[in-house]
């Protein structure tokens, strides 16, 4: 992947996740994760209460994973929360727990614009420093990382190109509704679920990259969306907090490359496609 990215002048993201999983730190709890928003509170003044993510692990080999629902054992000390801290607009957003550090782009409003993948990495790589910095300073261990992770979330609203939720085949270039006869006409909505694994050069697997897409509507004004997410997750590309970046920026590539593969042409002009 040598070639300059795909690009769009109005593309229809609503949401960027990037974010580090590691092993479960030893001695961390609630009353630090406290101390640490003391750290930020300036930038970020309003807090909120969240259950935990689950751990999540690519494997290779063997069953491929499966989607299940997490169901909590029974412990004497109840699973340590997750926690939001969010700037005074809402639309950046730090996620904290015991296993997990991310940061959150969120669009807001209709005028809102896409700050772009560089300035989003450099606000995570400055905070995931400042927590860093936090553990040492409370005599805590440093994150080992096991994972990283990219999300993107697009809202896709209707126009020329599309109209109903039966007409996905008109967003997605998988999506085909063909029939063998006249029985079926269009559906009420269709959706996607699928993965693709991440590869380098040499085709080991690295990680893999997750497309959903999925029937909604807006809540402002009830218009049909189609809320497509892609996600790329795996290991670091290398030790300790310093690989976890290079896998970020391998994972944005495949996210975007994805993103315009899986999309038809029609909804590229509509996006503003400036590189084809």
């Amino acid at each position: 992947m040598t070639r300059s990215l795909p690009d769009f002048l109005r593309p229809p993201l609503t949401e960027v996740v990037l974010g580090v999983q590691f092993e479960p730190l030893a001695g961390f709890g609630s009353l630090h994760a406290g101390l640490f928003w003391e750290r930020i509170r300036a930038s970020f003044p309003q807090v909120e209460e969240r259950p935990p993510l689950p751990p999540r692990i690519e494997r290779f080999g063997g069953r491929p994973p499966r989607d299940l629902k997490v169901q909590w054992e029974v412990f004497d000390t109840p699973p340590l929360s997750r926690y939001w801290f969010l700037n005074d607009s809402g639309d950046q957003l730090i996620q904290l727990q015991h296993d997990r550090f991310l940061h959150n782009w969120r669009k807001r409003g209709p005028e809102d614009s896409y700050p772009r993948y560089e300035s989003i990495r450099e606000s995570f790589e400055r905070e995931l420093e400042q927590f860093k910095s936090f553990l040492a300073k409370e005599g805590l261990p440093q994150p080992e990382p096991n994972q990283c992770e990219v999300m993107y979330v697009n809202h896709i609203v209707p126009g020329e190109v599309w109209q109903r939720h039966g007409q996905l085949d008109r967003v997605l270039t998988v999506i085909s509704r063909k029939f063998t006869d006249g029985f079926l006409e269009e559906p009420e909505d269709s959706r996607l679920k699928t993965r693709f694994l991440m590869r380098d050069d040499e085709g080991t697997p690295l990680g893999r990259l997750y497309v959903s897409a999925k029937a909604g509507f807006q809540v402002s004004s009830g218009q049909p969306i189609i809320v497509l997410e892609l996600a790329a997750r795996g290991q670091p590309h290398g030790e300790g907090v310093e690989g976890v970046i290079p896998f970020l920026d391998m994972a944005r590539e495949w996210i975007v490359r994805g993103f315009a593969s899986i999309t038809t042409p029609e909804m590229h002009e509509i996006w503003g496609r400036t590189d084809a």
